[in-house]
């Protein structure tokens, strides 16, 4: 079966989103690239019935299907345009919900930098403009809105995060909800104290160096 792999990454990071709460209903969608060929979620298809040769293969390029015996998902165009201004190997798109409530608040047009995790996404995350999902002018605004970033929120609708694999980006919408989380929460209880820019790009840089493997577990 063509990309098994990462049809099977992305049936796992499906289920995932629906026990981590990022997900409801079918929303949100999930792709991979595999060079020139993209891996996504199928439109529509309840998280539960997924099975991996049900996950639309299609050109990168063009969208053009090569191994999808249903349509692809409806933000295939948000997830191509993500992955090539970011130049990254995965997308996943929730509509979690603290997520999607800062998206909804009039005049945010950026996740307040209330804690320095804002720089796991390169800066605070940007709020895009609201557009019809599945249409090009989304797409467009997303991609205005990653520019520096690697995940922005869309008004009025969701999340968009990209990771170099699956598994960054996944740890990155998880960390994006926990944010959002924190702004509402700050919000709620009095005027959020927000980090300079300065310091926020500060953090970016002292990031690029944190972090490491674990060994492998002894084998005897």
């Amino acid at each position: 079966m063509l990309l098994a792999d990462e049809r099977k990454q992305i049936i796992d990071v499906c289920h995932r989103m629906v026990a981590d709460d990022l997900v409801v209903g079918t929303a949100g969608n999930v792709s991979v690239r595999a060079g020139e060929l993209l891996a996504i979620t199928p439109s529509g298809v309840p998280y539960a019935d997924l099975r991996p040769e049900l996950i639309s293969v299609v050109r990168f390029d063009d969208g053009a299907r090569v191994d999808s015996p249903l349509a692809p998902a409806s933000e295939l165009e948000l997830h191509q345009v993500a992955l090539r201004a970011t130049q990254s190997g995965a997308v996943v798109h929730t509509h979690s919900g603290a997520a999607t409530a800062v998206a909804c608040l009039e005049g945010i047009d950026e996740v307040p930098a209330v804690h320095y995790y804002a720089a796991m996404f390169g800066g605070a995350p940007r709020v895009a403009p609201y557009h019809r999902y599945g249409s090009s002018a989304l797409a467009s605004a997303v991609e205005s809105a990653l520019v520096g970033r690697n995940s922005a929120l869309m008004g009025n609708h969701g999340a968009v995060v990209t990771g170099s694999d699956l598994t960054q980006a996944y740890d990155r919408a998880l960390y994006l909800e926990w944010l959002c989380d924190l702004v509402l929460r700050v919000s709620s209880a009095g005027v959020p104290r927000v980090l300079p820019e300065e310091e926020i790009a500060g953090v970016v840089e002292q990031m690029k160096g944190y972090g490491q493997s674990a060994p492998p577990a002894d084998a005897r």
